[in-house]
């Protein structure tokens, strides 16, 4: 019922809602709705309340605790169970750990990661309070080769979440979220799996918010929201974050996948240029012509040769 009412204050904006209101909205007395009001002011939440008018939210804290986050979710389903760390090595690797016992669509948030990993093994900026550093475990029940597409559905999930905060964003295939060049977001996949069968998708999302600076062999790479003018708070990003995922994700429970690659398409960093392609022993020449229906990269090399790829490691020439 917490939930309800801060949501119903969320949208509301910045006029009152009657306790008659949310008293017809929840079936409850509006002595309970003044008790669950005053509960959420011992939260940190600062509502106004006038006679007559009802109730204003003028304020919510940027707290990361469990009960703020849950009070928030917008989803259906990703997020209702959420746990929050101080401190952690990995969001992925303690989702990972804990797989057979969460349950579908949790959500693990952490303050800090000391070892944040992205890609290939590589280290990802993670300092205490500066990010948003989240893991969300899925058990879709679908064959291996169709959990890559989940990553290209975090990069249009955050493209869309960036938007409703007026934050242009470009998609770097196939894992990172960029800011005028800059890498903002990073999305690392994993999974357990057999031949035939998923036992679990880690889904980890790591986003650069208030840090104001960065090792030095970052510096030219990496930014943040706050470095880029943004003042977003933290709780907003991870509630909306959350709904636009599930929204693209259950579209792609029922084979819809044309709306993330549409997202990819116009928000691509890469879709028309020149790029070097990485693989273990050579790099390869080419130009980044589109982002096909399974949201693989198709690429035309030096000597005309149309490929198409799952995965990878690219960068602009």
């Amino acid at each position: 019922m917490n939930k309800t009412i801060i949501q119903m204050l969320i949208d509301s904006s910045s006029e009152y809602v009657s306790g008659q209101h949310i008293s017809d909205k929840l079936g409850i007395t509006r002595a309970a709705v003044w008790k669950r009001v005053s509960k959420l002011k011992e939260l940190g939440f600062e509502i106004e309340s006038v006679t007559k008018k009802g109730y204003k939210l003028l304020s919510y804290p940027d707290i990361l605790n469990k009960e703020l986050i849950e009070i928030g979710m917008k989803s259906d389903f990703i997020g209702h169970s959420v746990e929050v760390l101080e401190s952690v090595d990995s969001t992925n690797d303690y989702t990972k750990k804990k797989a057979k016992e969460l349950v579908d669509g949790s959500v693990i948030i952490s303050l800090e990661q000391v070892k944040g990993k992205g890609r290939r093994g590589r280290s990802f900026h993670s300092g205490k309070g500066d990010g948003i550093y989240l893991s969300i475990i899925l058990k879709p029940g679908f064959e291996p080769a169709k959990a890559p597409f989940i990553t290209s559905i975090a990069g249009a999930a955050l493209v869309n979440t960036f938007n409703k905060f007026n934050i242009q964003t470009k998609v770097k295939w196939p894992n990172d979220v960029l800011i005028n060049g800059k890498k903002v977001a990073g999305i690392l996949t994993e999974m357990s799996a057999d031949m035939e069968f998923i036992e679990y998708i880690v889904l980890g999302v790591g986003i650069n918010v208030s840090g104001l600076e960065f090792p030095s062999e970052l510096k030219n790479v990496a930014t943040s929201l706050k470095l880029e003018g943004y003042d977003v708070k933290k709780l907003n990003i991870i509630w909306q974050f959350v709904y636009e995922f599930e929204l693209l994700y259950n579209l792609y429970l029922n084979e819809n996948t044309s709306e993330v690659v549409n997202i990819l398409r116009n928000n691509s960093s890469v879709l028309g240029k020149q790029i070097n392609v990485h693989y273990m022993n050579q790099i390869e020449s080419a130009i980044a012509v589109d982002i096909n229906n399974q949201g693989e990269l198709i690429i035309k090399t030096q000597d005309g040769e149309v490929k198409e790829l799952s995965s990878g490691e690219i960068s602009i020439r």
